[in-house]
């Protein structure tokens, strides 16, 4: 067996051990409550069948955006596709490995340049560059659904991909809960630090509930 093919096994263990949603994922709807500082919004959200997301009764177009954003990095995270689809173009080799086990994964042919980290059959490091900004998430900590595992404590380290200079960081905070069949996340608070202004965000989801299967 190469490297080669052994650093792709590797990965490929880890990537199909996220958890994601099935194809007869309906959807749900909730109320969303979202806090920063002194202030706080409401709205209602839906994520369909589809993962199409929809954001409605809130009148500030920045929270409503804001919350649509953060509505749509969790459907990027819990959408389903093949390893063949979203890494079979790349090739693979194995790195070095750091102080805690986790063996780093490189890649080449990745348009965004990225590389990973896996401990055991779970990624707990990505690294991209995006444009002008370079990006590291570590996690930290992992809920098992028994199904996948689902990152619940990570941060995000942005800084200038030519500079190295520190842009922004973030630390996440993520709670999920069973909701019928699958796991519905319940609460994230996301602390940032940019360029030295302190900011504690939150978001409550409450009232949730899946949505009717459409009939076929």
């Amino acid at each position: 067996m190469t490297v080669q093919t052994s650093a792709s096994d590797l990965f490929r263990a880890a990537y199909e051990n996220r958890y994601t949603w099935d194809s007869k994922f309906p959807g749900y709807s909730a109320d969303v409550e979202l806090k920063q500082g002194d202030e706080a919004y409401t709205a209602n959200i839906r994520i369909n069948s589809d993962l199409s997301v929809e954001v409605t009764g809130v009148e500030d177009d920045e929270v409503q955006q804001s919350i649509y954003t953060q509505l749509r990095d969790i459907v990027t995270h819990r959408k389903r596709s093949s390893f063949e689809q979203a890494h079979g173009k790349n090739q693979f080799s194995v790195g070095e490995s750091d102080s805690t086990g986790a063996i780093e994964i490189l890649v080449k042919g990745d348009a965004m340049g990225s590389n990973y980290k896996i401990r055991g059959t779970e990624i707990c490091q990505v690294s991209r560059v995006m444009g002008r900004l370079a990006f590291t998430i570590n996690t930290h900590q992992s809920l098992d659904t028994s199904e996948g595992y689902v990152s619940t404590r990570y941060d995000a380290v942005f800084r200038n991909a030519q500079t190295g200079e520190l842009a922004k960081e973030l630390e996440f905070e993520d709670t999920y809960e069973k909701i019928g069949d699958y796991y519905i996340m319940t609460r994230q608070v996301i602390h940032a630090n940019d360029n030295g202004k302190q900011t504690t965000t939150e978001f409550n989801f409450s009232n949730v509930k899946l949505l009717s299967p459409a009939v076929v």
